[in-house]
């Protein structure tokens, strides 16, 4: 007779598979996914796991798993992502936030310390919202608006705003870029374009490419050219000694820093990431 299973010994078996498949991380990856199943926390799993599946919890966990191992993102399947300790809803219009965008958060607490402060941000190609919204959690008298080109993003952005109590504070339109805005409004602007190169975008991981939606990874031609349309109007968006941070692709930052340049500002910092890949560029307008 098999012995049941308790959700140690699925966690081991649900690891195993995904080592398998050539998962990285797969005993994480199967905590996760336990943890979803089974409405637990991730050290929940760990605290219970001489607790027994149920037939309705292993079937939970097979369909999970099924859909894992065609790497459909866990934070997909479930339509939720954490991002800057914060949970923000997913759709089909919204880029699936990564941890290294976390960088240009921190870019902005480090350069802008008085949290009390009644900064205004902009946040061009919003997406879920979750640069915007990060932001305003931190700063607790600031306000901000979000930009993005499709209508689903924005409305997501709102749906989050909305979860997280920051929608009085936060605002979202559909807009190309900052075409449509007054000039010298902003204390600092925040944006995470595509930076993917369209030939590249076929050989990117399936969890990106086959979930992500193109138009937030289609860099165009050579990748760099949303950051020109950025760069068109980031100094006349920015109030005299307003920040500027930026995301870029791997060995993008020699470019993006000379567009944003030509483009009027001034640049003040590099950042990486923390497996030490230029993820940021930072700069100002001086006057």
């Amino acid at each position: 007779m098999t012995p049941p299973e308790t959700i140690g010994s699925t966690l081991g078996g649900v690891a195993a598979a995904l080592s398998e498949a050539g998962f990285d991380e797969a005993r994480r990856r199967a905590r996760r996914l336990l943890a979803a199943a089974l409405g637990l926390s991730a050290a929940e799993v760990l605290a219970h796991s001489d607790r027994m599946i149920t037939e309705d919890d292993g079937e939970k966990i097979a369909s999970l798993l099924r859909r894992v191992l065609a790497h459909e993102p866990l934070s997909r399947i479930l339509g939720v992502r954490e991002f800057w300790g914060l949970e923000f809803l997913l759709s089909a219009d919204t880029l699936d936030p990564r941890p290294e965008t976390e960088t240009l958060v921190e870019a902005v607490l480090a350069r802008l310390p008085e949290r009390d402060r009644p900064y205004c941000f902009l946040d061009l190609g919003t997406g879920s919202g979750c640069l915007l919204l990060a932001l305003l959690s931190e700063f607790p008298a600031a306000r901000g608006l979000g930009i993005d080109r499709v209508f689903g993003a924005a409305a997501t952005a709102r749906r989050n705003a909305e979860r997280l109590g920051l929608a009085d504070r936060a605002w979202f339109i559909v807009g190309d870029w900052g075409t449509a805005l007054a000039a010298a409004s902003f204390d600092a602007i925040v944006a995470n374009p595509p930076y993917i190169e369209s030939a590249e975008i076929a050989r990117l991981p399936r969890e990106v490419c086959d979930f992500d939606p193109l138009r937030a990874l289609d860099g165009g031609a050579d990748g760099l050219e949303a950051y020109r349309g950025i760069a068109a109007d980031a100094r006349r968006l920015l109030r005299p000694g307003g920040l500027f941070t930026c995301e870029i692709g791997m060995g993008q930052n020699v470019s993006v820093a000379g567009i944003i340049a030509a483009g009027g500002l001034v640049i003040e910092d590099i950042v990486s990431d923390l497996a030490g890949i230029a993820r940021c560029v930072i700069a100002s307008r001086r006057s």
